[in-house]
């Protein structure tokens, strides 16, 4: 068997290798077993997205950690940043979201939280990907009263509603705020709606109907277009839209226009400046972010870490280095005061909060990032090599970065759960951003994309 984990967990098409019912019981046991390293009773907590194979996968990791001897919380589906909370809330010994992000419906996957909520690191991960396959704890059966069971717990939404809730001044209200909210017909679909509206906010809710099969379909994070669109038709003051396991969320100010995850991330950092509660006055990245933001950062005096992609890098980074703040592009943004993760709906009532009390618009307040024109084109390809044993990828990096003279930037890298390499270019003017990056993917696609040499 390949790899299983990929940047973020194990991911493919559900049904198929390794997201088969047969592999997900082995991957089941082989937490449990890892997990199950103390005396007494152990618990793991699942969730999910709204996923049609959801049902099916849910069945076969609970099977597989019963029948290691460790408990099942089943509370159904919900956020990624919600299980990370009910984890260390109901004091389990780990937790497991089954949910393939912001992929199509036919993709699932499985990420999985240690006792305290963070993602698991790359030791834990190869640890389970070795009991997964190398057959070292099939003979493993307790019988009897040592099986595990499985049971679901009271109003987990509740408890997470609550808890989301506490992120913002107390007596905090959204009265007077028109709000569009689009929930990907995923994890948040009950979630974020019932926050907004619990807070006084007058709630416009789009893609809120999960039928299985329509989570991400041309809505949500993804496709914002509808959300911005509907902010203008409605006249709201914000929009909103979560992915599907609603870890990241974007937005749109009072005009329809979309503000991506770089400037939320700044004003959200000068706001934190302001209120002295930016630790160490520093902001953690991804090498994706714009050089708008890193800019306007310096500007306010707040330094830059950047990391590799993917928020469970900028998670460790903020742990190792005792930072309050972080996150990507893309919208996932960790306030290790609130969360462990990257949490869509905290993120979201943090900027409303901003919102209320500035008194001025969305528009306004993300004018404190000006970003470069940037281009990304996803390449779907059929192999993987290292970008630098590509010989004609390589030269067409350096001329494209020799004729920016300094002025912009060339970032290729493959995505870690999808066959895709993702072509990221920025610089001063939008036509040479747009030649380059066109002239990048047809070298790609040419070399270990779809059309061959």
């Amino acid at each position: 068997m390949k790899k299983l984990f990929g940047t973020d967990g194990i991911r493919g098409l559900a049904n198929t290798e390794p997201m088969t019912c047969e592999t997900v019981m082995k991957i089941g046991r082989a937490a449990a077993f890892l997990f199950k390293d103390k005396l007494g009773r152990h618990r793991i907590v699942i969730g999910k997205d709204t996923r049609l194979s959801g049902y099916m996968l849910e069945s076969a990791l609970t099977s597989g950690i019963c029948s290691l001897g460790v408990d099942v919380v089943l509370v159904g589906p919900m956020p990624t940043p919600a299980v990370a909370f009910l984890t260390r809330t109901l004091r389990a010994d780990a937790g497991i979201i089954i949910s393939a992000s912001h992929n199509p419906f036919a993709d699932n996957g499985i990420k999985f939280f240690s006792r305290d909520g963070m993602k698991l690191p790359d030791d834990m991960e190869h640890k389970l990907e070795h009991l997964v396959v190398s057959g070292e704890i099939d003979a493993i059966r307790p019988t009897a009263t040592e099986i595990g069971k499985a049971f679901r717990i009271a109003d987990p939404e509740g408890r997470y509603i609550e808890y989301v809730k506490r992120s913002i001044p107390k007596g905090m209200t959204f009265d007077g705020l028109k709000v569009v909210i689009d929930t990907a017909h995923g994890a948040a679909y009950k979630t974020s709606p019932h926050v907004l509206q619990e807070l006084g906010a007058s709630v416009v809710v789009m893609a809120h109907e999960p039928d299985g099969t329509n989570i991400n379909h041309d809505v949500g994070a993804l496709y914002p277009a509808q959300m911005c669109n509907a902010v203008v038709a409605h006249g709201a003051d914000i929009g909103i839209a979560h992915d599907g396991d609603a870890d990241r969320v974007l937005f749109a100010s009072e005009k329809g226009t979309l503000i991506d995850g770089d400037k939320i991330l700044g004003m959200l950092a000068l706001d934190l400046l302001q209120k002295g509660k930016l630790d160490k006055n520093t902001v953690v990245l991804t090498v994706m972010s714009n050089l708008g933001i890193i800019q306007a950062m310096e500007r306010a005096g707040i330094t830059v870490i950047q990391t590799p992609v993917g928020d469970r890098f900028v998670l460790e980074q903020m742990v190792k280095g005792g930072y309050a703040f972080g996150g990507e592009p893309s919208g996932h943004v960790i306030f290790m005061e609130h969360n462990t993760t990257g949490d869509g709906l905290i993120t979201a009532l943090q900027v409303l909060t901003m919102l209320k009390m500035s008194e001025t618009c969305l528009s306004k307040l993300a004018d404190v990032v000006t970003l470069y024109p940037q281009v990304l084109i996803n390449v779907p390809v059929r192999t993987k090599p290292p970008i630098d044993e590509i010989p004609k990828l390589t030269q067409a990096i350096k001329d494209v970065e020799t004729s920016f003279n300094g002025a912009g930037r060339v970032l290729l890298r493959y995505s870690g759960t999808e066959s895709i390499l993702r072509v990221m270019v920025e610089g001063k003017e939008q036509h040479l951003v747009d030649t380059a990056a066109k002239e990048l993917a047809a070298v790609v696609n040419q070399h270990v994309g779809f059309t061959q040499e």
